[in-house]
């Protein structure tokens, strides 16, 4: 018995195709959106406040978009386990005082690229730093570096200390 089909080219339906190129640019568009280890707004404020961490702005907000606002939507998750970690570690209380929002110095480990977060200044958290990382100098705008055992960089910037995770800091 011989199928006549056999010889025919197959042809995919035309609303499978469509259906095929909207998922494509669908996926194209939240893959270039954030950088595959970003998380939201959402995901950090849960990890943060389970972990006991707290955060505040000028404006009140956490629009991205606006400096007066401390936004997490961007933030890697390096970062936010760096967070977590310093919190476990250092027994401190922690308040975020900046995130990815815009306002920050640029750079490829920058604020809005999800590598930073600044702290409030207090004495729990500063005595935990100057204790157990190492001074490595001033930075180009003066302000007091060190580094961590797992590599990330604190600048006492005066009024909060800011952040570099290259990593989670142990976790």
């Amino acid at each position: 018995m011989m199928n006549s089909d056999i010889s025919r080219p197959r042809t995919r339906p035309r609303a499978l195709v469509a259906l095929g190129s909207v998922l494509l640019a669908v996926v194209t568009l939240v893959a270039t959106a954030l950088p595959a280890s970003a998380v939201t707004q959402a995901y950090a404020e849960s990890r943060f406040r389970s972990a006991g961490i707290t955060w505040s702005s000028s404006g009140g907000c956490t629009t991205r978009s606006n400096p007066t606002c401390t936004s997490f939507d961007g933030l890697r998750q390096a970062t936010v386990d760096g967070g977590v970690t310093l919190r476990n570690a250092s027994g401190c209380a922690l308040n975020i005082t900046g995130g990815t929002e815009v306002g920050h110095a640029s750079g490829t480990y920058s604020h809005y690229n999800g590598y930073k977060l600044d702290f409030s200044r207090y004495s729990c958290l500063s005595n935990y730093i100057y204790n157990n990382f190492t001074y490595i100098g001033v930075r180009g705008d003066g302000a007091p570096q060190y580094r961590s055992g797992a590599g990330n960089i604190y600048a006492d910037e005066g009024n909060h200390w800011d952040v570099l995770f290259y990593n989670c800091g142990g976790c």
